[in-house]
């Protein structure tokens, strides 16, 4: 089962990471501008959504073997789609597809290794492959695409790729029936989750560590998703080296999380993460000013470096601030206010680029490096447990239904 869930967070990080380098070519194929484009990062969580809505309900009438099955397929289909270059709206509905696909499939197999005796080797190899996946991505798609073959030629390789998924997870989770999952559910009554979904509005460091993943994550997903198009129009790069600047990025996110990761256990998660956004906010206003193409890739590959941690270092501190029963549901809370971010973002780089032009793009991820670093000072006062809030308006975020995280921002919570 391990290696086919590897095989599974493998090719969802293909799916996320060559988002960028398909953006130029869709751009030039559908003839969009900027705005138009940008519409693609605002289709894939809406897939996220709604997949965060029926997870429970497939597990709970099919099992994982039924996540197995379904979750694959709406991969096939978002690829398949998409390898008929269909009009855009079209390809952004199969957008929503995949992310849905890939919701399903992001969830289950966190849930599933978390759940394993030895969670914290399996967590590990699950997000190593995924970086592995978006590492390896752009440069892929950029040597398919060689020799002039149209951007959607792409897709045909995801196709097959997802078609083999749809064969070796069912098979691997074939004994992961609805049964197994009744008798490993938890037994929190509705009210009992009620209860502690009202509780972490409450408190400070809920909100802050939200809107710190609002900006972090739309930072992630802005760099990932405009480094080659800026690459291309701005610094005039070939294809191959902008991809490789994309691929650059993912590769320094990947050894950052595995050897920073060391480093902030002896150091202290608050200083060790103000000094990771630091250097992320120097190497990135040395990408700004320095404009040589092998000085670019490296220096993005550094942002990347030591934007690695960020993400699960927010997740480590929220459930230190906050009692221990009350963290899954702030984890999924703050999660997805990363996914809106993660969506807007980058779409109002478009829009801005669009306006001003796409140089812009590096001054935006400043700013918004800044802003994290300030967002995670402010924690700095807040105790262990948190600081409550005495407001009675939070009680009224209570009602809202928390989708699951977004596959490129699923980390192993309890190695760190």
């Amino acid at each position: 089962m391990s290696g086919a869930a590897m095989y599974s967070f493998a090719l969802l990080g293909l799916f996320v990471s060559t988002t960028g380098v398909m953006l130029p070519r869709m751009e030039a194929f559908y003839h969009l501008n900027d705005v138009q484009v940008s519409l693609c990062f605002l289709a894939g969580p809406v897939g996220y959504v709604i997949s965060a809505q029926l997870n429970h309900s497939i597990h709970l009438r099919f099992g994982r073997r039924g996540i197995a099955v379904v979750g694959p397929i709406f991969q096939i289909l978002s690829a398949a789609l998409t390898a008929m270059h269909p009009p855009f709206p079209i390809v952004l509905a199969s957008a929503a597809l995949g992310a849905f696909g890939a919701g399903l499939l992001d969830g289950s197999w966190c849930a599933w290794a978390g759940r394993m005796e030895n969670a914290n080797l399996i967590s590990g190899m699950l997000h190593g492959s995924f970086s592995l996946g978006a590492g390896c991505g752009p440069v892929l798609a950029e040597l398919v695409l060689s020799g002039n073959k149209p951007w959607y030629s792409w897709f045909y390789v995801l196709t097959a790729l997802s078609i083999f998924e749809l064969f070796i997870l069912p098979f691997a989770f074939r004994h992961e029936n609805a049964e197994k999952y009744h008798n490993r559910r938890p037994d929190d009554t509705a009210e009992e989750t009620h209860e502690k979904l009202s509780k972490i509005f409450q408190y400070k460091s809920t909100w802050i560590c939200a809107l710190y993943l609002l900006i972090y994550v739309g930072t992630e997903s802005g760099i990932s998703g405009w480094i080659v198009s800026f690459m291309l129009r701005v610094r005039h790069s070939s294809t191959q080296h902008a991809s490789t600047c994309s691929s650059s990025f993912w590769i320094g996110m990947a050894a950052g999380r595995l050897i920073l990761g060391l480093l902030t256990d002896r150091v202290g998660v608050k200083r060790a993460t103000n000094g990771y956004i630091v250097c992320a906010l120097v190497f990135q206003i040395l990408f700004v000013t320095v404009e040589g193409q092998v000085a670019s890739a490296i220096l993005i590959a550094l942002v990347g470096f030591f934007c690695g941690p960020l993400f699960p270092s927010c997740i480590i501190l929220l459930t230190r601030l906050l009692p221990r029963d009350l963290n899954v549901a702030a984890v999924s809370f703050v999660a997805s206010v990363g996914q809106i971010g993660g969506a807007f973002l980058p779409f109002g780089l478009g829009a801005l680029s669009q306006l001003i032009g796409l140089g812009v793009f590096g001054v935006v991820i400043v700013i918004q490096l800044f802003c994290c670093l300030v967002l995670w000072i402010l924690q700095w006062g807040i105790k262990s447990s948190g600081q409550f809030l005495h407001t009675r308006a939070t009680t009224r975020f209570a009602r809202c239904n928390l989708p699951t995280c977004n596959p490129h921002n699923s980390i192993n919570y309890a190695s760190n």
